[in-house]
């Protein structure tokens, strides 16, 4: 079967306005197994990626490639479907969600005994400081005197002012240190896999609509209780592996512009994505609370270091050494966009150190997506 490339939505046939708003880019209920560990807010939902299978004639027996793979709705739908996948993500964080959720083999009662554990050593450190693991009852002021667990100065320091409250972060680390210390090893992915889904979700002060900002104030939370549910449904879902089709699923912590380490000639079948989009959103913003609680980010240095490794779509992801300008040099359109932005900049007196990069950013993604493309063509 020929490579086929797809950039969402691009191939689909068109479709009445109000459908596509309300339902083709929604995740519906027979989305939620598996894929709810944990996700983007943003992610395309897994359905999507079930019609373009069907459109593609993809079957057991083909590869799908997604080269940016992000939290690993490509590979872990493809999975499902029986169809063997492949996944590059450079965020740490998305790629250990993507390894997490497609990797099925442990049994439901053992993911449940390590979970009661766990909760138990939790509410153990808990109950002398005397705090509410029940919802009916929290905190509705931090006793005077009380002694919590923080954050290293340099690792909150990344964090988005006021994402969690005192005694939930106190909370999710003490139950980040039970599961190292009480968990067996081959199910620590899961379980923190399922702390970071609670952290946005339930235990911090986050809310995504669509950009990532804090709403409120939550001065306790029942954070273990809620852990312990999210570990319920994770291992309900598990019940249904044995009966689900076998296919491979393998997702690589990579860079996609320097996909060829990762991928042999002529290996796939099809490409699923979607890509990174030149604008001013920073994408390391949607998972940093749970990249810094869960040790992936610690300091500005491993934020840069992370940054370096993305495709360059925003002017907080550019660096003095960056080449991939370099890329779309020989690409006059993209050469007069860039020309038209920094022209209409000028006119307009807009002279911030950020306005002033817009040219280049333009020029660095496109230049990038062309590193990728000619690594994906073999």
């Amino acid at each position: 079967m020929p490579p086929a490339t797809v950039t969402l939505p691009s191939l689909a046939p068109p479709l009445p306005p109000v459908r596509a708003n309300a339902v083709i880019n929604k995740v519906d209920g027979s989305d939620k197994a598996f894929h709810d560990w944990y996700r983007f807010v943003l992610s395309f939902p897994p359905h999507l990626v079930r019609d373009y299978v069907a459109r593609f004639d993809l079957a057991p027996g083909h590869t799908l490639l997604d080269p940016f793979s992000g939290t690993g709705t490509t590979v872990l739908e493809a999975k499902l479907n029986g169809i063997d996948a492949i996944g590059l993500e450079a965020n740490p964080m998305a790629h250990f969600a993507g390894v997490t959720k497609t990797a099925w083999g442990f049994g439901p009662q053992a993911v449940r005994r390590a979970a009661d554990k766990v909760m138990d050593a939790a509410l153990r450190e808990l109950k002398p400081l005397k705090l509410a693991e029940e919802i009916l009852n929290p905190l509705k002021a931090v006793p005077p005197g009380l002694r919590l667990r923080g954050l290293p100065a340099d690792a909150e320091a990344l964090l988005l002012k006021n994402s969690i409250s005192p005694v939930p972060l106190h909370k999710a680390l003490v139950l980040r240190d039970a599961i190292e210390a009480q968990a067996p090893v081959k199910l620590r992915g899961l379980l923190r896999l399922a702390l970071a889904r609670e952290l946005v979700s339930s235990i911090s002060n986050l809310h995504f609509g669509p950009e990532v900002g804090v709403r409120g104030t939550k001065l306790d939370t029942p954070a273990v209780a809620a852990w312990r549910g999210r570990v319920e449904i994770m291992a309900n879902d598990l019940e249904r592996a044995p009966d689900l089709p076998a296919a491979s699923a393998r997702v690589a912590l990579a860079d996609a512009r320097d996909m060829a380490q990762h991928l042999a000639p002529r290996s796939i079948d099809a490409v699923f994505t979607s890509p990174p989009y030149p604008n001013e959103k920073d994408y390391t913003r949607t998972t940093r609370l749970e990249s810094v609680l869960l040790g992936f980010v610690q300091d500005k240095a491993q934020m840069r270091a992370l940054k370096k490794t993305l495709l360059r779509s925003n002017t907080r992801g550019v660096y003095k050494g960056d080449e991939d300008d370099a890329f779309s040099a020989r690409f006059s359109s993209v050469q007069r966009i860039a020309v038209e932005i920094e022209r209409r900049r000028v006119a307009m007196n807009k002279t911030s150190g950020f306005e002033r990069m817009y040219a280049r950013v333009t020029k660095l993604y496109f230049g990038g997506m062309a590193r990728h493309l000619a690594d994906l063509r073999p």
